[in-house]
């Protein structure tokens, strides 16, 4: 059962839109921080809510996103859930509901990185240093990792069954996806490298 400030929450944003509530499923976890789904089909908005306050109302929030927001659109072989116009009507919510920028960034930005470019071009305030933070800290990590070695060398891919999965024979490494119908349109070549 959802706590009536949640269910406030809903009825009024779905109000401002004009658009039907969704169904809130709420369940408690004994663990920091929130999680969520939204079901259009079922016409619902789930969330596990953790012991922090603020991720629940921010985990709420990007649900309801969700729910106002465009169908999820297939690009480049990927469903696209959090682009430009998603984030717009996100953080249009969590700045009606008096979320904190800084808390907006930490915590949307830690789920989802791409947060924090939507941010840095909606001009939301410390959204450039924190951008800029990820990547600094992203060229650091990549700087500590040992370097690749090659398993096996270059090869033409040929593909395989291996039960329900497809294999490349050479190297047996599983091939999947949007990797897996290029490959069968036409072939290709690949490298397998070490981890480090």
């Amino acid at each position: 059962m959802a706590p009536p400030w949640a269910v406030e929450v809903v009825r009024d944003v779905c109000a401002a839109a004009g658009v039907l509530a969704p169904a809130v499923r709420w369940r408690s976890a004994r663990r920091p921080g929130s999680s969520g789904v939204t079901r259009r089909s079922a016409g619902s908005v789930s969330v596990t809510a953790g012991t922090d306050p603020i991720d629940q109302w921010l985990t709420l929030l990007h649900e309801l996103a969700h729910w106002l927001g465009p169908v999820p659109r297939r690009r480049r072989g990927r469903v696209q859930h959090h682009g430009a116009r998603f984030y717009a009507i996100a953080f249009d919510l969590y700045r009606r509901y008096d979320i904190q920028a800084a808390e907006v960034l930490v915590r949307e930005g830690g789920r989802y990185p791409s947060a924090l470019r939507h941010a840095r071009e909606a001009g939301i305030p410390g959204a450039e240093e924190a951008w800029r933070a990820r990547r600094e800290a992203l060229r650091t990590r990549a700087s500590l990792r040992a370097p690749q070695r090659v398993l096996v060398a270059e090869h033409i891919v040929r593909l395989v069954r291996d039960g329900r999965w497809t294999r490349c024979a050479t190297c047996g490494v599983r091939v999947v996806g949007p990797t897996l119908a290029r490959l069968r349109r036409r072939t290709g070549r690949h490298i397998l490298l070490s981890a480090g």
